[in-house]
Parts: structure tokens; C-alpha cells; sequence
């Protein structure tokens, strides 16, 4: 018999081959399993009957993970799906969602977010991620830059909404995240956050496309003016990316 040839037909190589497949197979099964601990089990809808589907190889044991700033995490959760404010356009499977109550507050669409932990983003110091200027005596404007602080913010139609009182800083990145906005009296009279990328900073005064100027109104608040949480921040992105197809009844018609 050959060199490796444990009998006429079988030889180290071919049992290596087997092996591979074993441990190859057994790594797609172990992989799509811990691939459902988030997004499943699915939803579908068949005629207008919502329908639960876990797959081929069924859904993993529930996992514990042991974080450092969100405390222990079980995956996958055993409680029931979210219902969404949306219903089907149609009994066709997959069809487009037609929100049924406030879209840009509601989670629909481009406002989805995700329930986060409702408490701040950390640096790996250990210290708050985002705190606003006034608590950051170490940040300023560069002497080039103009200082957005004092300037009037608009929305897409022109009307103004307020006005900025402060930057709120991101100390990992060294960049401002959020204009923390005082609205006029007739939208509520309230401190709301603008997150600086729905924001077009001019010589005058910043302007908002994703949303109209009375619409900051209802920009969801925080639980303390200090410090703003992974939560807060979901839903403080949603509602202006939800407005970028909600603000308006046009907006959701076809460009042609």
C-alpha cells in the first residue's frame, strides 16, 4: 500500500476530507444558529394573518451576556413581537406599511429605531460620551469657525423654529453632535436637541430640510438636561429621519 494508506480504500487524506466537512457543516449550523438571537423569530403576513417563522433548525437556548455598562443581556428574549403603528397596503405578502398614527414619533419606516438601553453612551474611560458645552469647560469654537450658538434655526418651509443655546459635545470623537435649540413660545417654548448632520449651518442662520419649522415642537425631550442616553438619541434620529418622508403628504407621492 501507498505511504498515509490505512487500507485499500482508505487513507489519511480522505479521512482529513471527511473531517473538514464535519467540522465545516457543524460551523454553518452553529453560526446560523447564534445568528437568531436578535431579529427572530420573523413576521410575515399571509392575507391579512400575521405568521411566526423560525427557520429550518429552530430557534438557540436563551444566552446571558455580562456587560460592563448595560448590566446582564438575555438572547434571545422570550416576549412577544412589537406591534407596529402600520398596517399592510395590501393582502399581498411583503407589501409597503401605511402608518396609522404619528410616523415620525411612531417608528415607522425611515423613523424605526431601536430600543436601546435608556442609558448614556460611555468613552472607554468610563465617563459620559455626549455632555453639552456648558459642562465641558475644555471645548470651544475654533476662532475660524463661526460659532453656531446665538444663530436663528429654520425649517424646510422657512418658518423659524428657535434658537441655539448650545453645543453638545461627543468627547471620543471631538466633534459637535447635537444644537441644543430653544423654540419659540408659539412651538412650546422648549430646549430640543438638532442632530448637526440634519443641519445646514449658513452665514445667518442653520436650516433643516428633514423637517418644518412647527414641527420641532414635538422633537422628543430628554429626562434630564445633562446628559442624553442611547434611547433618547434613537428616538431623537428617527423623528428627523422620519420626517424626511413624513413632514409632508408630498413627500410620500412618487417624484414622476
Amino acid at each position: 500500500m501507498a505511504t498515509g494508506a490505512i487500507t485499500e480504500y482508505i487513507d489519511i487524506a480522505q479521512l482529513v476530507l471527511y473531517a473538514f466537512w464535519v467540522f465545516f457543516f457543524g460551523l454553518v449550523y452553529y453560526l446560523t444558529l447564534e445568528g437568531k438571537r436578535e431579529g427572530f423569530p420573523l413576521e410575515y403576513d399571509i392575507r391579512g394573518e400575521t405568521r411566526r417563522a423560525i427557520g429550518i433548525i429552530g430557534m438557540p437556548a436563551p444566552k446571558t451576556f455580562h456587560t460592563e455598562y448595560f448590566g446582564d443581556v438575555t438572547q434571545p428574549k422570550d416576549e412577544p413581537l412589537e406591534k407596529v403603528a402600520a398596517r399592510p397596503s395590501s393582502y399581498l405578502n411583503g407589501a409597503p406599511l401605511v402608518p396609522t398614527g404619528n410616523p415620525m414619533l411612531d417608528g415607522v419606516g425611515p423613523g424605526a429605531f431601536t430600543k436601546r438601553a435608556d442609558i448614556p453612551d460611555m468613552t472607554s474611560e468610563g465617563q459620559k460620551r455626549i455632555l453639552p458645552g456648558r459642562l465641558l469647560g475644555q471645548f470651544s469654537v475654533a476662532k475660524q469657525d463661526r460659532n453656531p450658538i446665538g444663530m436663528q434655526v429654520m425649517g424646510d418651509d422657512g418658518v423659524v423654529a428657535g434658537t441655539v443655546k448650545e453645543l453638545w459635545i461627543d468627547q471620543a470623537e471631538v466633534v459637535i453632535r447635537y444644537f441644543e435649540i430653544e423654540t419659540l413660545t408659539e412651538f412650546g417654548g422648549r430646549r430640543v436637541l438638532l442632530p448637526i448632520n440634519f443641519s445646514r449651518v449658513g452665514k445667518e442662520a442653520i436650516k433643516v430640510k428633514s423637517i418644518l419649522g412647527n414641527q420641532f415642537a414635538s422633537v422628543p425631550g430628554l429626562k434630564s438636561q445633562d446628559q442624553i442616553t442611547l434611547l433618547e438619541e434613537e428616538k431623537i434620529m428617527a423623528y428627523y429621519g422620519g420626517g424626511t418622508l413624513y413632514a409632508t403628504p408630498e413627500r410620500q407621492e412618487p417624484l414622476i
